[in-house]
């Protein structure tokens, strides 16, 4: 399926569209269609985020072969109701890929670890994978023990989705990451709009005549990191799109590197102990 902008060690294109709270139909349709008209071949959504169908209506209508689009969806949001089984899961997974209206995705990610049994979990996911429903699995909100304990399951875990932004940069758990060979895709990748007010992600915007949200973005890749910006007006959806044509110098890096603020905007009661 779709690889356009991957990296040699990765599958996954570097830039995604995010469509979390994107539950208008058409707005939703009309942007997942736009970004993948504009050049975007990484489309993010969820279970959770109850927009599927329009997901996969734009995916459907935009002039792009759907084997060119990489979907990444998820499952198994802890405030689901029902025991987590076998069964529950192939469930849940066959509503997804209905609702999106194709036959496998690309990306299938555990939207929390919670305290699921994660050996179900993942064998689970592992054996929809056998079986053609998806071409990858990954986890998302997961820390380093999680993500150790899944790939004790699964050594083909592919990625881990996590916050990930200047004013949260998780460098021990890239580190993790990179070590045991899991990618990391950023959501939240500029910050729910609080990278506009970080006077350094200003000044380098300025020196380099852009917006914050390309700088951002540019360095999320710096850091070796694939990020899903939720985009909905095609203003937006382009000038994060040319982010990918900004190559930031070492010494922006640093200066985005020595930001000292440090905040988490997406902690909910049901997260792990960060």
């Amino acid at each position: 399926m779709g690889t356009t902008d991957t990296t040699p060690d990765s599958p996954i294109p570097r830039l995604g569209l995010g469509t979390w709270q994107n539950t208008d139909f058409d707005q939703c349709r009309e942007s997942v269609r736009t970004a993948i008209e504009v050049g975007y071949r990484h489309v993010d959504t969820a279970e959770l985020y109850e927009n599927e169908r329009p997901v996969g209506a734009g995916v459907a209508a935009a002039g792009v072969p759907r084997e060119d689009v990489y979907l990444a969806t998820k499952v198994l949001h802890p405030r689901e109701a029902g025991d987590v089984t076998r069964a529950s899961i192939r469930a849940a997974v066959e509503g997804c890929l209905d609702r999106l209206a194709v036959d496998a995705v690309d990306l299938l990610y555990v939207h929390w670890p919670s305290d699921y049994d994660l050996d179900l979990v993942h064998s689970t996911l592992a054996e929809l994978r056998d079986d053609g429903l998806t071409d990858g699995v990954g986890v998302s909100n997961y820390e380093p023990e999680h993500v150790d304990t899944a790939l004790e399951t699964d050594p083909a875990i592919l990625a881990n989705q996590v916050e990930c932004h200047p004013l949260l940069p998780q460098g021990d758990l890239r580190e993790h990451c990179a070590d045991v060979g899991v990618d990391v895709v950023a959501y939240a990748p500029l910050a729910h709009g609080h990278v506009f007010d970080v006077p350094e992600l200003q000044s380098v915007a300025e020196d380099h005549g852009v917006s914050v949200p390309r700088v951002t973005l540019a360095w999320l890749r710096a850091k070796g990191v694939a990020a899903v910006p939720k985009a909905t007006s095609e203003a937006h959806v382009r000038d994060n799109w040319a982010s990918r044509d900004l190559d930031l110098s070492d010494a922006d890096v640093a200066t985005i590197d020595g930001i000292e603020r440090t905040e988490r905007f997406f902690d909910p009661d049901y997260a792990p102990d960060w």
